[in-house]
């Protein structure tokens, strides 16, 4: 993570008070103060607070954490993971989107194509990212370079983070919906391996436009929904406060959701949380990429094209049981 102040989430002050009381040690220290063993005890007692308390986060505390300011972006994992990155721009149609970027890279030395939302970072790098919410011509633009990708039997790297599409006017009148059910539809034809990634925040239908991979992943503290939990508060109860609520409800994190069989993998976070340690979220996130591209890119194209159709076709199936007695 860049050399900035940390940023706290509220949930997270005992944390941060003994993290800022090393640090007070550590001014003195500086002075000749001979503390080290002192500091040492704050810092195992910090370290052990912090593990516990992300060992128990309610799902609405995990949606904190994957909307974290300082939560690493699409930017900041290719920046980690790939090799000779070359960004691509343009929907050909339209316009450049910077809310959702693209290109071709080198993965562990094997050529692939990446996209993914780009939320930014600053002030600045958010507004010209749109806050990592897509319009259509982004959509169109990740179509255009998947297919591509595809034409030369590259496997694809989608990364998601996203609050979901941008519902502004000119989006609506440029075909949102088109343009997402249109990708909907190419990725699930593309005769090349897709892994999709759920890396922070997998808003609706936003993030499922680049979601319909082989194989889809989620960081260990990022969340999957239709909707945000204070979309659904505001919709169930009238009142967005009840986030909170919507979120235990909504079963929108990585367990629930591979236990619904939505996604296929968790891959895990540094203690505390990716925003803590970004080199350390990078290398987890890179054996588990290297774990699911392998077995992927062996695989005939057209069992690739089967294999995704019928993973998406399962979710939400259900059978109903037979009631003992000849209930229903």
């Amino acid at each position: 993570m860049p050399d900035q102040m940390r940023s706290y989430l509220d949930f997270e002050k005992p944390v941060a008070e003994l993290e800022a009381k090393v640090d007070e040690l550590r001014a003195l220290a500086a002075s000749g103060s001979d503390i080290g063993d002192e500091i040492a005890r704050i810092e195992d007692k910090a370290q052990q607070a912090l593990t516990d308390l992300y060992a128990n986060l309610t799902p609405w505390q995990k949606t904190l954490v994957a909307r974290h300011p300082q939560r690493p972006h699409f930017t900041d994992f290719v920046n980690a993971l790939i090799t000779e990155f070359t960004p691509m721009a343009g929907d050909r149609k339209f316009a450049e989107d910077e809310a959702l970027m693209g290109g071709f890279g080198r993965f562990r030395g094997e050529a692939i194509c990446v996209v993914g939302q780009e939320k930014g970072a600053t002030t600045d790098s958010r507004i010209k990212h749109n806050f990592g919410m897509a319009r259509p011509e982004g959509y169109r633009k990740a179509t255009r370079l998947m297919r591509m990708a595809a034409r030369f039997g590259r496997p694809i790297l989608c990364f998601i983070d996203t609050p979901g599409a941008y519902p502004g006017l000119g989006a609506e009148e440029r075909g949102q919906a088109e343009a997402i059910a249109r990708n909907l539809r190419e990725m699930a034809a593309l005769r090349t391996p897709i892994l999709s990634v759920v890396t922070g925040e997998g808003g609706s239908g936003g993030a499922l436009a680049i979601g319909m991979g082989n194989r889809v992943l989620m960081l260990e503290n990022a969340i999957y929904s239709v909707i945000s939990p204070e979309g659904c508060a505001a919709i169930l109860w009238g009142d967005a406060a009840k986030a909170p609520e919507a979120a235990e409800s909504m079963r929108i994190t990585a367990p629930d959701l591979l236990r619904l069989g939505v996604i296929d993998a968790i891959v895990p976070e540094p203690a505390g949380g990716a925003h803590r340690d970004w080199d350390g979220a990078a290398a987890h996130l890179r054996e588990a990429l290297r774990e699911h591209l392998r077995p992927l890119a062996s695989m005939p194209p057209d069992d690739l094209v089967a294999e995704r159709y019928e993973k998406f076709r399962r979710i939400g199936a259900f059978e109903e049981a037979s009631v003992p007695g000849g209930g229903a």
